[in-house]
This record gives C-alpha cells, sequence and structure tokens, in this order.
C-alpha cells in the first residue's frame, strides 16, 4: 500500500528561488513505498509562481492577498494535503540535499508522541559574516552532538508560564518543518498574523505532544537586508515574541551596548575562521547591523505603545496593531 507524504509551500511572489525549491523537493529520495504529494497556496502572484508551480505537478490553490495569514493558511493547506505527515517549506527555503525529507519522517519514529519535526537553515554562499554566523551558532546550539534533539513536557509543566517555553524549548519552524496529521487535528495553527509556528510548538507541546529536531534535515535559508530591512524585520519578529510570550525586551542602555560589541567581536571571529578578511568595512558594517537589530527590538517589542500609522510603516509585512 502506498504511503503519501505531503510538503506544502505559501508562496506569494516567490519566482526568483521558488523554481530552485520544487526542484529540490522533487528530487526528494522517499521509501519506494512511499509518493510525494506538493502543494501550493499562491496568493495573488504576479510573477509567474503560479505556472512555476504547475510545472512542477504542484496542487495550486489560489486565494487573494487579503485573506492570507500565516496560521489560517497553512492551516487551509493542511486541510487540503492527503498526507499522514505534511513538510512545510517557505518559498525560498531549498532543501539542501535529497534525504531532507526523509530526515524529517524519521523524526516521528524516535517516540510515539512526535507532532512536529523540524531541522536547521544553512545560509546561502552570499551570506554576510553576521547571518551565517547567527544561524549556524543557533541551530548548532541545539543539538551540540549531532543527534536529534526531543522536547516533551511532563504533565506536571503543561501549565508553566508562557514565557517559560521562550528560547529552544519552545521554538519550531515551519519554513523547514513537518507535522503529523492527527497531532494537527487535535492542535491546529491559530489563525494569527506572525509567529504561528512558535505558538503551534508552544500549544502542542501543552496538549502532551512532543517535537523533535533533527540537526541533519537541513535547508538552504537565510536572507541579507539592507539596514532599514533589518530594522523592520527585527520589530516584526520582536513584536511577536511580545504577544506570544509578553517578553520586553530589555532597555538598559549598558546592556545592549555590550551585547551589541559582544556580536560585532562575534562576527569578526567567524570571518576570520572563514577565510574573510578582517577589515574596518567588516566592523562599521557589523556594527551597524546589530545596532538595527536591537533598535528595531526595543520598537518592536513596546509596539503596543506606538501610534498605528508608524506600526504599520515599521512593520515589514506592514501588519498594524
Amino acid at each position: 500500500m502506498t504511503k503519501l507524504v505531503s510538503v506544502a509551500i505559501p508562496v506569494r511572489n516567490g519566482a526568483d528561488v521558488l523554481e530552485q525549491t520544487l526542484a529540490a523537493v522533487r528530487a526528494q529520495r522517499l521509501d519506494p513505498a512511499a509518493s510525494l504529494e506538493l502543494l501550493v497556496c499562491d496568493s495573488a502572484s504576479r510573477d509567474g509562481s503560479v505556472s512555476i508551480a504547475l510545472s512542477y505537478g504542484a496542487e495550486v490553490i489560489e486565494i487573494p492577498v487579503e485573506q492570507f495569514s500565516h496560521g489560517g493558511t497553512r492551516n487551509l493547506l493542511m486541510r487540503r494535503a492527503q498526507g499522514e505527515h505534511v513538510a512545510f517549506l517557505t518559498q525560498d527555503a531549498v532543501p539542501a540535499d535529497p534525504d531532507w525529507l526523509a530526515r524529517l519522517l524519521e523524526g516521528f519514529t524516535l517516540a510515539p508522541d512526535v507532532g512536529l519535526v523540524y531541522g536547521p537553515y544553512r545560509p546561502r554562499d552570499d551570506a554576510s559574516p553576521m547571518v551565517a554566523r547567527e544561524l549556524t551558532e543557533w541551530f548548532q546550539s541545539f543539538a551540540p552532538n549531532g543527534a536529534p534533539r526531543i522536547d516533551r513536557l511532563e504533565p506536571s509543566a503543561r501549565t508553566i508560564p508562557v514565557i517559560d517555553l521562550e528560547g529552544m524549548k519552545g521554538f519550531f519552524t515551519d519554513a523547514n518543518g513537518c507535522l503529523a496529521r492527527a497531532a494537527w487535528e487535535a492542535v491546529p495553527f491559530r489563525a494569527v498574523s506572525y509567529a504561528e509556528d512558535r505558538v503551534l510548538a508552544m500549544d502542542m507541546l501543552r496538549a502532551g505532544y512532543a517535537k523533535v529536531y533533527v540537526p541533519q534535515a537541513s535547508v538552504i535559508h537565510s536572507h541579507d537586508y539592507s539596514l532599514i530591512g533589518w530594522l523592520r524585520r527585527s520589530f516584526d519578529e520582536a513584536r511577536a515574541l511580545r504577544e506570544v510570550y509578553g517578553d520586553v525586551e530589555a532597555t538598559d542602555m549598558r546592556r545592549n551596548a555590550l551585547l551589541v560589541w559582544g556580536n560585532v567581536g562575534a562576527d569578526l571571529r567567524w570571518a576570520r575562521a572563514h577565510g574573510d578578511r578582517y577589515s574596518p568595512a567588516l566592523i562599521t558594517h557589523s556594527l551597524a547591523h546589530h545596532v538595527t537589530r536591537t533598535a528595531g527590538a526595543l520598537l518592536g517589542a513596546h509596539a503596543a505603545a506606538l501610534p498605528e500609522s508608524v506600526v504599520r510603516r515599521l512593520s515589514l509585512e506592514g501588519r498594524g496593531g
């Protein structure tokens, strides 16, 4: 009997990288008894994304852009998918090798209560030292010995404060993650506009499901924004964390200055270790990057106190209050 596995991708104007992503999905090596279903939900793309998806044999669901939400659209994809397990990517998250999907699926065999499995991002070849270091060190910290990491909450811990699930324990990404259908049917995505994957992880852990991190199930996925882009991206991230965890970024200027300078030093050491020149230009670039990200995070953590018009202008996604 054929076992169906689904891969689902929300898309909007993704033509620049989408074809690379879909080609990598179609190149996946699965058990001979398994077959792959590919679904795309497109939000009114104008760049040929729908045609690209159809050319790779995807089932395409088309929705108006105003109907898109990070949580709601992924629930739509889950409802349309037929597989017992549904892996999610974003349009620019490219599976790093042909065994990406099989490795994600192996995570569900590690325990009977696994509801979520996810893997790391690898930086693109042209990623800045700041981005490459941050991604690599963050995901390496999940599994220093290279073995899968399993997180779950014992029954007595399922009512702990939400803030206690910030960080690794509550982390999940649907840019490189897989859901068990049975777990999703019990605990679907919330129809939230941002951080839907963090919220899902929190809800599933509290419902008694485990989540697994598989360090070998990588995708190539990184962004290098302009400084204003980083300000706005950090604003959105910090605002989402505040909404999910109730966390407020510390405003102690001395502490923030020390963190910025520590990150600059770490970037320089990373660059030297990876063959980049230790130069004044790199110091300036790194310093500007971390100052901008810190400023965006501080603004995002206090977004509730800002006027609606300011919030919309600061948000990379144009999200209001």
